[in-house]
């Protein structure tokens, strides 16, 4: 929270100065009224670690600082303290000077009277739906210890997954960027020295080498070009994936890529699980579940489809039913799960029984995954390799047969 220097009257018209916490100039001048003070000067406080909080404020809020927020908020509250309390103690000891102010704002907020879930509300880029609607549970059962818990629960979870994820992805990210890079290095630098002997030569050349000695001239010539094209390239790509039907292609492409599309299916499965399970153990109608759930899928098809069953249920389909026309998503045996689940009213403990199977499942599949990927690879590079050596080796031949 930002530190103001004021200078201020009294009520018995000694000035004084100080200094004063507050959200900003406006919360601080408002701050030193209710004390009597009217405030002369007001001055925000540099120091230096101004520059240092301002660059943590413009990142994010990580999954892990929410974990061990909810996990420090849990704790407080059961020991009695009371939320606004726990939220200022817990906002002096967080480093991110982004999320610190936000705490401190949820602080404020629930000392005016607001319930925390509405306070929360207020920030939906750094609170989901899932915060919002697990914190709101509990606080109208009066369990919101509880609800804390299983919310804690799910973010480790989910923090674990995506580390998982993201951990499998990038042994063969760093591989095909090495490639891409020394490639381009090459076909700049290289390849031109080495093509210039047969362009010298009268002996006519190989289609491979052809297509060689093109891409060498022109990538030589006109270096700037195609570098500066590649970051381009890149760049168009990641803004167009970003729109809504670019997310949607690349989903598709996940889920129906012959080594991806498993892996992608089991992590959907396994979040979907969790999270249901999650909601409902904190006491969450399975139609407000769902909703939250679907807006908690990363996958767009996966939310399509969560989303109708929401709507189907609502109308009185069972949850079975309302998935079962989604094979490719859920497959046969987790809805005939679920159905058992239904039938004899254990269908949390059935979803938490799946969040662990699918969980395990991505676990052992992320720790092969780089033996799965390692034979793809070399036969990529492999094949590569094999047609810039025909294309260099061949003429070489050639030429020394014609001189023969």
């Amino acid at each position: 929270m930002p530190t103001f220097n004021y200078v201020a009257i009294s009520k018995d018209g000694q000035k004084e100065a100080a200094t004063i916490d507050a959200l900003d100039a406006l919360a601080a001048g408002h701050l030193l009224k209710e004390q009597g003070l009217m405030p002369l000067e007001l001055k925000e406080k540099h120091d230096r670690g101004a520059f240092l909080g301002a660059l943590s404020g413009l990142r994010g809020v990580p999954l892990k600082q929410k974990i061990v927020f909810i996990e420090d908020l849990h704790i407080m509250l059961k020991s009695g303290i009371t939320a606004p309390r726990a939220l200022k103690i817990i906002a002096k000891q967080t480093k991110n000077k982004k999320f610190q102010n936000i705490v401190y704002d949820l602080s404020s907020q629930v000392e005016a009277g607001k319930s925390m879930h509405e306070a929360m509300a207020t920030y939906p880029k750094i609170f989901s739906h899932i915060f919002i609607s697990m914190v709101k549970v509990g606080e109208l059962s009066g369990n919101l210890e509880k609800s804390l818990e299983y919310l804690s629960i799910q973010l480790e979870r989910e923090a674990d997954l995506k580390s998982k994820t993201k951990g499998a992805m990038i042994y063969p990210g760093v591989i095909v960027s090495a490639m891409v890079i020394i490639g381009v290095l090459m076909a700049i630098f290289v390849l031109p020295q080495l093509t210039a002997t047969f362009k010298d030569s009268n002996v006519p050349l190989p289609i491979t080498t052809k297509i060689v000695v093109f891409a060498s001239d022109f990538m030589s010539t006109h270096a700037v070009l195609v570098i500066g094209g590649l970051i381009v390239l890149v760049g168009l790509a990641i803004a167009i994936l970003r729109t809504p039907p670019g997310k949607r292609a690349l989903d598709w492409v996940s889920l129906h890529f012959f080594i991806i599309g498993p892996i992608v299916q089991k992590i959907n499965m396994a979040r979907f699980s969790r999270i249901m399970s999650s909601l409902m153990a904190s006491g969450i109608a399975i139609i407000e579940g769902l909703n939250v759930t679907a807006l908690a899928m990363e996958n767009v098809y996966y939310r399509e489809v969560i989303l109708q069953a929401a709507e189907d249920v609502k109308l009185g389909k069972p949850l079975t039913e309302a998935l079962s026309g989604s094979e490719r998503l859920f497959p046969f045996i987790i809805t005939q799960m679920l159905e058992v689940g239904e039938e004899t009213g254990s269908l949390e403990e059935i979803m938490g029984q799946l969040a662990e199977h699918f969980e395990a499942e991505v676990d052992n599949t992320m720790r092969n995954f780089s033996s799965v990927i390692e034979p793809l690879l070399l036969l990529f590079i492999g094949g590569i390799v094999g047609f810039l050596a025909l294309a260099l080796i061949s003429p070489i031949y050639n030429i020394g047969q014609s001189i023969q």
